[in-house]
């Protein structure tokens, strides 16, 4: 199998909430962990799976709340979700990996290579934010969607969700994840502490991106000793969904480095 279907996997407790992952490729292959955005699952990287699997240990973890792993009582935050990430590698008992994050998923990924508290060997992020600023388009965004709106927005992903999620309740899903796109606190976005990455790090941004500006993806890169940037001309948010032709090799070369 080189995809995810959410039949094929596991689930790990951590407090009341549980968490479901899937993996993919030889178990002896190095390990590349994919962590999806907001509101997403792990299906959400189907289009890359299958080239990946060939070379690594892929697994993937929906995030607590989304896919199929439940949200528990907890506060949502991004360091709740690194934690979560860092509990899965431990029960691996994985040693080293290496990640890619999209969006939500880039930003756990970023404070988990800024905090070291697992050896990160390689750094991919696709539409990340490093901090929300106070001037940042995608701040009015995020204060101004709703779970209707959302609904509106993504109707065959609400209907993914309440199909096979144990506990769906999305308008407490949205009403968490949305406290977390706007948390400012030190539980929220790595912010200045991305400078103590040592990790190498891919950032890729679509240039036509409305929530991460080109702006903020400098910001990453400079403050990284060493980061690369990639901004694919003619994709949006998510590129490895929509021009996962022009991501992969590019990618793909980072990551064999």
């Amino acid at each position: 199998m080189t995809v995810f279907n959410h039949r094929g996997g596991e689930y790990l407790t951590v407090g009341d909430a549980r968490l479901y992952y899937e993996q993919l490729g030889a178990p002896d292959a190095p390990v590349l962990i994919l962590l999806h955005g907001g509101l997403g699952h792990i299906e959400t990287f189907n289009a890359i799976t299958p080239h990946l699997a060939h070379r690594w240990r892929v697994i993937g973890i929906d995030s607590r709340g989304q896919g199929m792993s439940t949200l528990g009582s907890a506060p949502l935050t991004y360091e709740r979700m690194q934690h979560d990430v860092e509990r899965v590698i431990e029960h691996l008992a994985l040693e080293r990996v290496s990640l890619i994050g999209h969006s939500d998923g880039g930003i756990v990924a970023l404070r988990m290579a800024a905090s070291q508290a697992v050896t990160v060997d390689r750094l991919v992020t696709i539409g990340a934010h490093w901090a929300l600023g106070e001037n940042d388009p995608a701040r009015a965004l995020y204060e101004g969607i709703t779970a209707a709106k959302w609904s509106g927005l993504f109707a065959e992903d609400v209907a993914r969700y309440e199909a096979i999620n144990p506990q769906p309740d999305f308008a407490r899903l949205l009403e968490a994840v949305r406290g977390m796109w706007l948390d400012d606190s030190e539980h929220g976005y790595p912010a200045a502490s991305v400078g103590g990455i040592t990790a190498p790090l891919l950032v890729v941004r679509g240039d036509r991106d409305r929530l991460v500006s080109r702006a903020n993806a400098l910001e990453l890169v400079e403050q990284v000793p060493g980061a690369q940037l990639l901004n694919l001309a003619l994709a949006d948010h998510s590129p490895h969904e929509t021009h996962p032709q022009w991501l992969l090799p590019v990618v793909e070369a980072f990551l064999n480095q």
